[in-house]
């Protein structure tokens, strides 16, 4: 027998589900964009004021994520920290997919010579893992944030270069490029008109979501020591500091840890919604 849905059970058709977990991307990234901007209307403690008498207390009413050894409390250096995190993340990410887009155009549209030495180049650093690679250069440059921009982003750049290279090389070889050939374009008016926005259009998902694998990477050197010195409230160097305590306090080293992880998530959500968003325009 051939079932038949009623009314009452048949899926409507293209009813669209609530994006749930959009909605929560959206409001964890407006939280810290608050706390990037003006970080004093959240918090609720001076981050930097120092109450020994407090020290190591544990989440309650008084201090939400609890304190620190020195009696700081951990949510207001969350709050500032954030600042600092983010600022890292977002500009390795600006320099990552700058030195991506060079790399990549020029192992597309380089020529022969010029492309093979880029793509060598690309090769070249695909050889080192990207936490060895930033290790090594933070180690040769020593610590700091902008050290931190750049390790992270000279590591992540060759995965977006590849990225790159590919995506313009399916412009060149699409019907849109061979149609303007034939009526007559020029090559620098088929670059800017068609080959570099198609080839570009679809990395502004992939930078979503590249800001939060940043401050991922910038926190790993944070947190082996090779990120920004205490007592700056950046989110790897509570990590850092809060390992020493992990037996007995171990909130100082789980909130920064599930916040560092809750934005990486939602950086990762909005990408994941640019690119349906993306591909649905394209059909």
């Amino acid at each position: 027998m051939t079932a038949v849905l009623t009314p009452e059970v048949a899926p409507k058709a293209g009813r669209r589900q609530h994006p749930l977990g959009l909605y929560a991307a959206l409001a964890v990234t407006a939280f810290f964009v608050v706390a990037l901007i003006a970080p004093q209307v959240l918090a609720t403690h001076d981050p930097f004021a120092l109450a020994l008498d407090q020290a190591l207390q544990q989440p309650g009413a008084a201090h939400w994520f609890g304190t620190d050894e020195q009696g700081r409390d951990l949510y207001s250096r969350v709050v500032f920290g954030a600042r600092e995190s983010l600022l890292i993340g977002v500009g390795a990410t600006a320099v990552s997919m700058t030195l991506a887009l060079i790399l990549g155009a020029a192992a597309s549209l380089g020529g022969r010579v010029i492309g093979a030495v880029a793509a060598r180049i690309i090769e070249i650093q695909f050889a080192f893992p990207t936490l060895l690679l930033a290790l090594l250069l933070v180690s040769i440059v020593g610590p700091s944030a902008i050290s931190q921009v750049f390790a992270v982003a000279i590591g992540t750049a060759p995965g977006y270069a590849r990225m790159i290279r590919a995506q313009i090389l399916t412009a060149k070889n699409s019907g849109y490029v061979e149609a303007a050939t034939a009526l007559g374009h020029s090559r620098t008016r088929i670059l800017s008109r068609h080959i570099i926005p198609n080839a570009v259009r679809p990395l502004v998902a992939v930078i979503a979501m590249s800001i939060g694998q940043s401050i991922v990477w910038a926190s790993s050197l944070s947190f082996l020591g090779l990120g920004v010195a205490p007592p700056s409230p950046e989110w790897g160097a509570l990590l850092d500091a809060g390992r020493l305590y992990i037996t007995h306090a171990p909130w100082l080293t789980v909130v920064p840890g599930l916040v560092i992880v809750v934005l990486a998530i939602s950086a990762t959500t909005i990408g994941q919604h640019i690119q349906r968003a993306l591909e649905r325009g394209e059909k």
